[in-house]
């Protein structure tokens, strides 16, 4: 099915429907929803009810009892997470999260709206786990679970990236996405997955990382990245693999091993190491930042982390840095300590550049890049020429978990303050703690699903397109993986002439290293402003 054209896409009616939604028959559309789970995937990590199935199909293939299967498992988390039964029971559906939703906003489906979202399933609570549900029924706001209503759930709980900003406005605190993610944690009980998640998730578990790369196909991508560092610098940086003793483990996202403009984070990464002299090492093991168990249960979530602080154990190091990443850090510092408590083996992380201490991880040992970054640029520990990003003219996206969720908000803006002459805000309601999403979080970032993608973005490209017009922005930065994966397409559907790039690649192109050439390019082999015509020799 071909992805309407943006005029036609623009086009979005907020009609009230005729009917109650109750009432309101839900069509699954395609271009709106993600391919169902392989076998193969679910059965590798021993996910129930591997089967091949299609969402078109009429018969899902589900469990004879799978009605029981699911009513047991609601009540099971409603008696497990207080948190989760407290959001089931105070909304007053008083609609201050409605327009919020960049879904909603983008689609004008009334059951993308949080509220209606996460009633889909307090229906299905209020009916078999409340009193007054169970007597009164539909007057009580309570539903039968069939067929349809598995279906409709299913169709919308994958039409919310756990972006969060729904929370931020509800007066009750209520997070939506707590309530969608368990709803997704339902459906994994009857094998009711989709693949972009339940793929990166068998890989994740046979290989250290989402994209099921082999230790030998990391290294070896590492061996081009340094080629095109010399090519740009004149520079030989010499990463280290696995090793042990090493200060510092350094995680990234795999996604950014093997995708522009990801890669170009990478190589930023490997060039200001290079420079400091750090004493850090990869693994070719634990090879994923990021944990895609997050969309499917908080037990897969807890397997696929374990191997983080595994193999920090095995390396001896003394803590712990990840790279420019989205989920990873809602999971390392909100989820870990829940999981394993406090990491004994490992050291209270400190640069060993500037001896600052970073506070915020004395538990869980991990400090983020960004972090680490602007606390070198604070101290004067950088040797940095803005103009050399002159040609880019940069606004900032944040990404929903670390900003929204973690807090991570001055940190990088200030390192590209400092690397960068022209850096232009979004409008204020659309960043910081009221970010828009990219539209393709949480594990749907696929691409039969384009039509949610470029629906559920449109907020977030209507703020970029404003200061494109405005101040003539032409590059779009971002710290998540996921955004620089989904962000190029989506600005080149609706702000065609804006790219997309990670924060390091700015910081490397910046950077003045010891012992580097005449640089007449930037990391992506264009020139330098002023250098056009300069061969790179």
């Amino acid at each position: 099915m071909a992805t309407p054209k943006p005029e036609e896409l623009a086009k979005i009616h907020y009609t009230t429907p005729k009917t109650n939604w109750m009432d309101t028959p839900t069509v699954i559309r395609p271009g709106m929803y993600c391919y169902a789970g392989k076998p193969k995937n679910l059965k590798y990590v021993d996910f129930p009810n591997p089967r091949s199935w299609l969402v078109t199909d009429e018969d899902w293939k589900l469990p004879e009892n799978w009605q029981e299967i699911f009513i047991e498992g609601l009540r099971e988390r409603v008696d497990k997470y207080r948190s989760f039964r407290l959001f089931l029971d105070i909304c007053v559906r008083c609609g201050a999260c409605a327009d919020k939703c960049h879904y909603f906003i983008g689609s004008g489906d009334p059951k993308n709206m949080p509220v209606l979202r996460a009633e889909l399933l307090r229906s299905l609570y209020r009916k078999y786990c409340t009193t007054s549900g169970k007597i009164m029924g539909k007057i009580a706001g309570a539903r039968d679970l069939n067929i349809n209503v598995l279906k409709e759930l299913w169709y919308y709980a994958f039409q919310c990236s756990e972006c969060r900003r729904c929370s931020v406005f509800c007066p009750y605190g209520i997070d939506t996405a707590e309530i969608t993610i368990l709803a997704r944690e339902l459906l994994n009980l009857l094998g009711l997955n989709i693949d972009w998640i339940a793929g990166p998730v068998a890989n994740c578990y046979r290989t250290g990382n989402h994209m099921g790369l082999q230790p030998h196909t990391i290294v070896d991508m590492f061996d081009v990245y340094v080629k095109d560092l010399e090519r740009a610098t004149g520079i030989k940086v010499t990463p280290t693999f696995n090793r042990k003793g090493a200060e510092i483990l350094f995680i990234v996202p795999s996604g950014s091993l093997f995708a522009d403009p990801g890669t170009f984070t990478v190589m930023g990464e490997l060039l200001l190491f290079h420079e400091l002299g750090l004493d850090y090492t990869w693994s070719t093991f634990a090879s994923e930042g990021g944990d895609f168990g997050f969309f499917t249960s908080n037990e897969m979530a807890k397997r696929l982390h374990a191997k983080i602080y595994n193999e920090a154990k095995r390396l001896k190091v003394k803590w712990v840095m990840g790279g420019e990443c989205g989920h990873m850090w809602r999971v390392w510092h909100q989820y870990h300590n829940t999981w394993y408590g406090p990491m004994d083996f490992l050291e209270e992380p400190v640069s060993p550049i500037t001896g600052t201490k970073f506070e915020n991880t004395i538990s869980n040992k991990t400090v983020h890049i960004c972090e680490f970054t602007s606390d070198l640029i604070r101290n004067g520990k950088l040797n940095l020429d803005p103009k050399r990003n002159d040609n880019y003219i940069v606004t900032f996206h944040d990404s929903c978990n670390p900003a929204r969720a973690m807090g991570i908000l001055e940190e990088p803006r200030y390192i590209i303050k400092s690397v960068c002459n022209n850096f232009y805000e979004m409008p204020s309601n659309t960043i910081r703690e009221q970010t828009f999403c990219c539209g393709s979080g949480s594990g749907l970032n696929a691409g039969e699903d384009m039509e949610l993608r470029l629906r559920g973005g449109l907020p977030r490209a209507n703020a970029v397109r404003h200061v494109h017009k405005k101040h003539g922005v032409n590059m779009l930065a971002c710290m998540c993986a996921i955004d620089r994966a989904v962000l190029p397409p989506l600005m080149d559907y609706w702000v065609p002439g804006v790219e997309v790039c990670g924060i390091h690649e700015l910081v490397a192109n910046a950077l003045i290293c010891k012992g580097e050439k005449k640089r007449t390019t930037n990391l992506r082999n264009e020139p330098l402003p002023g250098m056009e015509g300069e061969e790179n020799v």
